[in-house]
């Protein structure tokens, strides 16, 4: 075992109008035995506080991509999201120095994903992690996000810490509390809480030495004129149908006249955050991912 896990941040509201993470952060705060380990102490924070204030994803720009090494060392760089990332990377940081062993981020998306958990980067604790979490919890689905970047060069938060991972769960629209979203986060939540103390006891019970997962490839947009307008839509055989192999051919879009736009690629991809609310502000349509395995020594 490397060294062990001895600080531990929960974050709820890094986008203010995710609502399970920050009901789920005050809950937690108001009975701290829900999350107490013997081995490891936990702190809960509120990511983005005035954005939640205001029902608001953010109020100036996404603090979920404001965490890069360079940005946050840019005094240049002063909107409410760019400062209060400085804030948090002093609290819980300092990025590649951090005071925080391990930082666990919550979110809700849109799209009908389930539970989610988003490895941010590579190397055996995750791996681990991975096969526990999917042990305990069969309907989680495991995702390595552009695990092959330094952490230096990822804008998320939970980068800030030495060990770092998103608790993705949807369907959940904007605004909203979902009773059965909110259990699954919590399950999750709790799932990588055992799993840490079990590793700094080296108690974890026997694993799988494979467990599937999906790997990032690529975002697309929605179909768009010249003049940058939406012309078509998520075709309907795709919506909610998160991580459904896509093959070459199959419907991906339709035209507001009607026009079926396929998928014109050569490879079978799986699609995840299929329509997510609060990526149309940048046209985004979905995120096309290819299954991989996460195999332990």
């Amino acid at each position: 075992m490397t060294h062990p896990i001895r600080t531990v941040a929960i974050v709820g509201g890094t986008h203010g109008n995710e609502f399970s993470g920050i009901y789920l952060e005050k809950r937690y705060r108001e009975h701290p035995e829900l999350v107490a380990r013997s081995s490891f102490s936990v702190r809960t924070l509120i990511a983005n506080p005035e954005a939640h204030k205001a029902n608001k994803r953010y109020l100036h720009s996404d603090l979920n991509r404001q965490f890069r090494t360079k940005d946050l060392t840019d005094p240049s760089l002063t909107n409410y999201e760019q400062s209060r990332a400085k804030v948090i990377n002093a609290e819980l940081g300092p990025k590649g120095a951090a005071k925080t062993d391990f930082i666990i981020d919550l979110h809700n998306t849109t799209s009908n994903m389930g539970p989610c958990l988003i490895l941010t980067q590579a190397g055996a604790v995750y791996n681990l992690l991975a096969a526990y979490v999917k042990m305990k919890m069969p309907s989680a689905v495991i995702s390595r996000d552009e695990d092959h970047f330094a952490a230096e060069d990822h804008a998320l938060l939970c980068t800030v810490g030495t060990y770092g991972v998103i608790v993705e769960v949807g369907p959940q629209p904007q605004s909203v509390l979902r009773q059965d979203v909110l259990e699954q986060m919590h399950e999750m939540t709790q799932h990588i809480l055992d799993f840490i103390e079990l590793y700094n006891t080296n108690q974890l019970p026997e694993l799988p030495k494979r467990t599937p997962a999906i790997r990032y490839l690529h975002s697309i947009k929605l179909p768009m004129n010249a003049q940058g307008e939406r012309i078509g839509m998520v075709h309907k055989n795709v919506q909610d149908h998160d991580y459904e192999a896509i093959h070459p051919g199959d419907p991906l879009f339709v035209l507001f006249d009607g026009t079926v736009l396929p998928y014109e690629g050569d490879t079978v991809v799986y699609p995840t955050f299929i329509n997510e609310a609060a990526y149309y502000d940048n046209n985004l349509a979905m995120s096309f991912n290819e299954q991989v395995w996460i195999e332990l020594p």
